[in-house]
């Protein structure tokens, strides 16, 4: 069975702020809540969207894939059945019904030691070059990774530069999408979770020989989509993605091969995104 491992935030769900509407008010699309903080809704997908959604999950296995934390993806109430599978803190937990793998935080953890400078330093350099004058918060996420909540107008693009630059040298990547910028160890990718997703969804069952199982399973084809650089490995590593018209990526025309960058932005791509990956479910 296909899986289908989405980015949320500004891929399939989306702020006030990040709708994009673009149209007369009377013309604009119903939408679905699918969050409520501190008792305000926060993100929304189009009821279409949401009636794709459902039809996905019930046709495939639908993977939600995000840079939040586990408390914050506790808040998205998705349309359809409980994912089997979901990917917080870009690929540093694995949930598997829910609850947290334990084995696969420590494989992480055991990645991130041997591959990238200790969160701690990454954090104490922010704190010494973001300017007050443009920051808001400093946050660390469930202790792998940072960041930053700014005025976004106000940092300096080659603030950013720098700051990236400086993390490459240390085994970090730099994003910035709306009012954050996240500080993120190259060793924590979304691609390698979904890989795990991908060996666990193939295995043969346990008594597999028994019902006549192969043991050779092939891996499951990998749909994808997401709008940020955080989400251009599990974009590469997918049979087929997409990308919507807004974000990082769109910005700086990134593409591959396989990878369809669509025109639509805002909450109208969600949309469009879902009814492509329908489109290629058998």
């Amino acid at each position: 069975m296909t899986i289908i491992a989405s980015d949320l935030d500004r891929t399939l769900i989306y702020s006030p702020t990040a709708l994009a509407l673009g149209m007369p008010d009377a013309a604009a699309p119903r939408l679905l809540c699918v969050e409520v903080y501190e008792g305000r809704p926060l993100s929304f997908l189009t009821e279409t969207a949401a009636a794709l959604l459902a039809d996905l999950a019930g046709r495939a296995h639908f993977v939600p894939v995000t840079t939040r934390t586990r408390e914050q993806y506790g808040r998205v109430r998705l349309p359809g059945p409980p994912p089997r599978y979901a990917i917080c803190a870009n690929g540093g937990h694995l949930l598997v019904d829910g609850e947290a793998d334990a084995g696969w935080r420590a494989r992480v953890g055991r990645e991130l030691a041997a591959g990238s400078a200790p969160l701690a330093e990454v954090r104490a350099h922010l704190e010494r070059a973001a300017d007050p004058a443009w920051l808001r918060k400093l946050r660390t996420a469930e202790d792998l990774f940072a960041y930053l909540v700014v005025e976004r107008a106000a940092v300096p693009e080659e603030w950013l530069k720098e700051l990236g630059e400086w993390a490459e040298d240390r085994g970090w990547s730099v994003s910035a999408q709306g009012r954050k910028v996240y500080a993120v160890p190259r060793p924590l990718t979304k691609s390698a979770a979904v890989a795990e997703v991908v060996r666990r969804v193939g295995e043969p069952a346990a008594d597999g020989a028994a019902a006549g199982s192969s043991p050779d399973l092939a891996p499951a084809p990998v749909l994808a989509a997401g709008d940020s650089l955080l989400d251009t490995d599990l974009l590469l590593a997918a049979d087929r993605a997409w990308r919507p018209g807004h974000g990082e990526l769109a910005a700086r025309g990134w593409t591959a091969p396989h990878v369809t960058a669509l025109d639509e932005r805002g909450v109208a791509a969600g949309e469009e995104i879902l009814r492509q990956m329908a489109g290629c479910l058998p």
